[in-house]
């Protein structure tokens, strides 16, 4: 028997799931990675042979690689298993800015979203709800989403969405459900848009510098990739960005973990080459302490959107800004992100609300 362990991350925390499994049972021979189109994408995500064993334990093929992000996306307390597979012979590439990849042609990123039948004991197993891959074309990227079946054994081609309920029990033993919305296609588009075109969110440099605990030892990330081939520049001695863990306090201060938070939730559409451009917000993780972070700013909206405030933060009161009141809210008209959600993240919200608490004149104080 052997032991593989993979790491999965739930948003704010990761976890490690360990599967034993005997190579008897399992095909010591896999098949490698099937050619992968953009444009023509496989009906049944079986199809791509990105994963060996038993489907459903999302066991990652060779030169599949895991990886994770210091501060993931909140989608309805979702886990999520990240993948990244390219094409032999490839690799990613660092942009003149050093902070994004120039991923190749031809790279995959696979994000399987899933949650715990009960967070307390892992033993009770898993329920995959939906696999996305986002495909490099030679001109753009190409999202393609499946939806896993009932039984777990295969997930299947999805343009149009849909809404599954999903009940779980969480860490501290409460009851948990939420209707999930699955994406169409389109909607997929809305948030992965900077400068008219389609791209990843969350693997960015400073989401990706750190450790990983991988089958062969604890790496940081962009290291790793190196050394398998996935990265081509890396410099060992160079001091790359990092974004701070937003549930980490030890990661950073108050300031850093709120745009960091904010950064990877709602940055990918506020910012100057966003979809949400014309609102003059830039809720990016550089971002500077004034009036374009939402700071003594009027709000573009009107009515429900701004539940009735002016100011979409006012420092030292989050009680009457704009920017607490849309992330508490569920309402269609009002809540921030308007996709990727159904839920309130009580934690995130805990974190906006002490960061604007103790603003003082434009400065953040811990």
């Amino acid at each position: 028997m052997n032991v593989l362990f993979i790491k999965y991350s739930n948003n704010s925390q990761a976890i490690i799931l360990f599967f034993l499994f005997s190579l008897t049972c399992c095909n010591s021979n896999p098949q490698q990675v099937s050619e992968v189109s953009h444009l023509s994408p496989f009906k049944k995500l079986s199809e791509y042979n990105f994963f060996v064993g038993k489907i459903a334990d999302l066991q990652p093929n060779e030169r599949v690689l895991p990886y994770d992000l210091n501060s993931p996306l909140f989608s309805d307390y979702a886990h999520k298993s990240r993948l990244v597979w390219m094409p032999k012979g490839t690799s990613a590439k660092f942009t003149s800015t050093g902070k994004v990849l120039d991923f190749p042609i031809g790279t995959v990123l696979i994000k399987t979203f899933f949650y715990q039948n009960d967070e307390r004991d892992e033993s009770q197993g898993k329920r995959n709800i939906e696999t996305r891959l986002l495909v490099k074309g030679k001109e753009k990227w190409e999202a393609h989403g499946y939806t896993w079946n009932k039984e777990q054994t295969e997930a299947t081609l999805d343009i149009v969405g849909d809404i599954k309920t999903v009940n779980w029990i969480d860490k501290t033993g409460k009851p948990m459900m939420v209707d999930y919305i699955i994406p169409n296609k389109n909607q997929c588009k809305g948030c992965h848009y900077n400068k008219g075109v389609q791209e990843p969110i969350g693997p960015k440099v400073r989401n990706l510098n750190k450790e990983f605990a991988y089958l062969d030892g604890k790496m940081n990330q962009l290291e790793k990739w190196n050394t398998v081939g996935y990265l081509a520049d890396y410099q060992p001695n160079t001091n790359y960005k990092k974004v701070a863990k937003w549930d980490n306090p030890n990661s950073g201060t108050l300031h850093e973990r709120a745009l960091a938070y904010l950064d990877i939730n709602c940055g990918h559409c506020h910012n100057p080459n966003g979809p949400a451009s014309t609102t003059g917000l830039n809720l990016v993780a550089e971002a500077e302490m004034n009036i374009n972070l939402g700071i003594n700013k009027p709000s573009v909206a009107a009515g429900a959107g701004t539940g009735g405030f002016a100011l979409n933060i006012i420092p030292g009161h989050p009680e009457k800004s704009i920017l607490p009141y849309r992330m508490t809210s569920t309402e269609p008209a009002a809540m921030m992100p308007e996709l990727g959600r159904r839920m309130v993240h009580e934690e995130g919200v805990e974190l906006i609300k002490e960061w604007i608490l103790k603003m003082d004149f434009g400065e953040s104080k811990d």
